[in-house]
């Protein structure tokens, strides 16, 4: 029996390629390693176009992702949202990224809130015989799903606390006993949102942090060592600057930090046992809770190569009347980490009861399989269609 991996291997490895195997050459390429890589795509346009913000920008229904604590402040009670991303379109035609996102507020100072998350890698042809003629074709596939609580503790702040089941079916060898893995995690995020007055306008600050999956590891059958799940520390800030009643706009920054632990390099003068041994010690063996505190300080290069792990973005936002919206942004990461640096643009329209939005990076880094990618989202006011029908 024989199946197509040459495919499926070239569309996983050009996966983990774009989120952190793309360096210089002249550089000491050590990006940080981790399982279920599509955990850490951002799944929505508004953020896309901003660089992949989200941290503390404007509540949107899309904040289950980027910081579920943002939903008590929200202005509708109730919201849905669709988002679409055909992935890796210079590559393959085949993959893509879905995102249903929703949430709904309990009165005045807490809300609930879901998400689904599915990542399809497209088809791989399966062979019995070895001639290249398909007996059947798997469908290889990333999916999550989670649930949020999270709550108002003044005028100002809020916590939130998500779970989430990961599955990962990356099954491509059916003459090994090869099964699919799954894992559970949890979210902590704070918001703060407060009004500062610059001169004579009065704008909204807000400051959001989010630490994500923080759980268990992962495990697939047929290998006896266990893979971490992307944990993620996200800190965002962002302000909002009305010019008239009709005007106004919004500037905001993230940085963010995989909290896995470094995978160990073979020293020159290491034997393979050695290196083997120490590898199974300092990492398969590690706790993912260990290795959330062991990734702040175990960076072959110290102290610079641990703010090499630390990739930022910057975004803009323009809104004319809360009804059409201009964005722009810039993501950076470091060439030793996987130099994913790109522009982003975008744009929204919003009518009483939809919001249309759509996303585009234009990669700065050379064979950047991100270049052109394009992200689309359409949101739903529960409150406006209540009012529509009402009319």
């Amino acid at each position: 029996m024989k199946i197509d991996r040459l495919r499926l291997i070239g569309l996983l490895s050009m996966l983990a390629y774009t989120l952190g195997i793309s360096a210089q050459k002249d550089q000491i390429f050590h990006p940080v390693r981790f399982s279920v890589t599509s955990q850490m795509i951002a799944p929505d346009a508004r953020s896309a176009g901003m660089g992949d913000v989200g941290a503390a920008t404007d509540p949107d229904v899309v904040s289950q992702f980027w910081n579920p604590a943002k939903y008590p402040f929200t202005i509708s009670r109730a919201g849905v949202a669709i988002n679409y991303t055909p992935w890796l379109r210079q590559l393959v035609s085949d993959m893509d990224l879905g995102y249903l996102s929703g949430y709904y507020r309990i009165g005045d100072y807490s809300a609930l809130s879901a998400s689904l998350r599915y990542f399809s890698m497209g088809e791989v042809g399966y062979s019995s015989t070895g001639d290249g003629k398909y007996d059947m074709t798997i469908k290889p596939y990333e999916m999550s799903f989670d649930v949020a609580y999270s709550l108002m503790l003044s005028e100002r702040f809020s916590l939130a606390a998500a779970v989430r089941w990961i599955y990962s079916d990356l099954t491509y060898d059916y003459t090994q006993e090869t099964t699919p893995g799954s894992a559970f995690a949890a979210d902590i995020a704070a918001y703060y949102q407060n009004y500062i007055m610059l001169g004579q306008r009065e704008c909204q600050l807000g400051i959001g942090l989010n630490i994500s999956n923080i759980g268990s590891k992962i495990t697939f059958g047929g290998s006896n060592n266990s893979e971490f799940i992307p944990t993620n520390l996200r800190l965002g800030a962002s302000l909002m600057v009305p010019v008239d009643t009709y005007n106004k706009f919004t500037i905001s920054a993230d940085a963010n930090k995989l909290l896995v632990p470094t995978y160990p390099v073979k020293g020159t003068d290491e034997s393979e046992t050695d290196y083997d041994a120490r590898l199974q010690k300092d990492y398969y063996d590690q706790s993912s809770i260990g290795g959330i505190f062991k990734s702040f300080s175990d960076a072959p290069g110290g102290f610079k190569e641990e703010l090499q792990e630390v990739q930022w973005s910057l975004g803009g936002e323009y809104t004319y009347n809360d009804k059409f919206t201009v964005r722009a942004g810039y993501h950076h990461e470091s060439e030793t980490k996987g130099n994913m640096k790109y522009f982003t643009m975008g744009a929204g329209f919003k009518m009483n009861v939809m919001s249309i939005d759509a996303g585009y990076i234009i990669a700065t880094a050379k064979s950047n399989p991100l270049d052109q990618t394009l992200r689309f989202t359409v949101s739903f006011d529960m409150d406006g269609i209540k009012d529509l029908f009402k009319k």
